[in-house]
């Protein structure tokens, strides 16, 4: 008889379906016209009924089915009990379909942190932005980020009318990409995607210092990744603290699954353990294809000024 799939495997293939039943939710909300906008920190740091529901879904769902693994949503929200139609308890039959790659086959679930940003673009979503909205899901192992889940609530939104709407990426290290169409650059562009609203003096020093032939400013760290795998950008750059752990944890998964690199902007690996401090404060660069190069234009003052943690 065929062993039962790796908890590892079992947790994607969770989080898939929990992903796509979040991505549900971020549509209806928007449908209903009441989008219970709350802000943060500020004007650029918003919350709404989506980033609320989606986040109490995921984190229950996951929490029912894996009641041993940490998970850590960017939303502070109260402690409460969740409306049972939040709870998703399905999964994607191919991925556990898929053999877990051999150093993850024997992990047991409290071994693993899941950080989840249940909205990633909530500005871009208040403003129509759509294209540019994500789910993530990450999931580390001793503090490496080794799988991870991006659904697109809105793809395909541009379409009109009748389009279906939603797909959901997903990776695991040592196993691959799923859900996409790997694509690269043209050999010789440098296109650099950053912030479209939280940009200041180091970020534009720093994209200038890359020498691009193109800058898209665009909302998301999922977004932004999903244009690296398929070749609309060769570098994300965001040289200023602002993206939290929930932000990159699935998007490196999955960009590090097809051989590429997610860094602060001194090159240096970020950690997901249970514990660490939430803000990457030393920015974020991706990339991928020729990590180094971008690296090595970083200014001098840009990381002076942004010390890695």
């Amino acid at each position: 008889m065929a062993s039962s799939p790796a908890v590892l495997m079992r947790l994607v293939a969770s989080a898939y379906a929990v992903a796509e039943k979040a991505g549900t939710i971020v549509r209806k909300v928007l449908q209903s016209g009441e989008l219970g906008i709350v802000e943060k920190t500020g004007a650029d740091d918003l919350q709404t009924l989506a980033d609320r529901l989606a986040q109490k879904s995921i984190c229950a769902s996951l929490s029912k089915s894996f009641p041993k693994v940490t998970i850590i949503g960017e939303e502070e929200l109260p402690d409460e009990s969740v409306e049972e139609d939040l709870i998703e308890d399905g999964h994607s039959s191919l991925i556990l379909q898929k053999s877990c790659p051999d150093q993850y086959a024997s992990l047991k679930e409290e071994e693993l942190v899941v950080w989840v940003d249940p909205l990633d673009g909530t500005k871009e979503y208040t403003e129509g932005l759509l294209d540019n909205v994500t789910v993530l899901i990450g999931i580390a192992y001793r503090g490496t980020a080794i799988a991870g889940v991006i659904n697109q609530p809105f793809y395909n939104y541009q379409i009109g009318a009748g389009a279906s709407l939603g797909r959901t990426l997903w990776g695991v290290l040592g196993l691959g990409a799923f859900g996409f169409q790997l694509q690269e650059v043209p050999d010789g562009k440098r296109i650099i995607t950053t912030t479209r609203s939280h940009s200041n003096k180091h970020v534009v020093d720093t994209v200038q210092a890359m020498e691009p032939h193109e800058v898209i400013r665009v909302g998301g760290a999922g977004n932004k990744i999903i244009q690296l795998v398929e070749g609309k950008a060769s570098a994300y750059v965001f040289a200023s603290p602002g993206c939290k752990k929930w932000d990159t944890c699935a998007p490196e998964a999955i960009l590090h699954a097809v051989g590429g690199k997610l860094t602060d902007i001194h090159g240096n690996a970020f950690r997901y353990d249970a514990n660490v401090k939430h803000m990457n404060s030393a920015g974020v660069l991706a990339t991928l294809r020729d990590h180094q190069y971008y690296i090595s234009r970083v200014p001098r003052a840009v990381l002076q000024a942004l010390p890695s943690d």
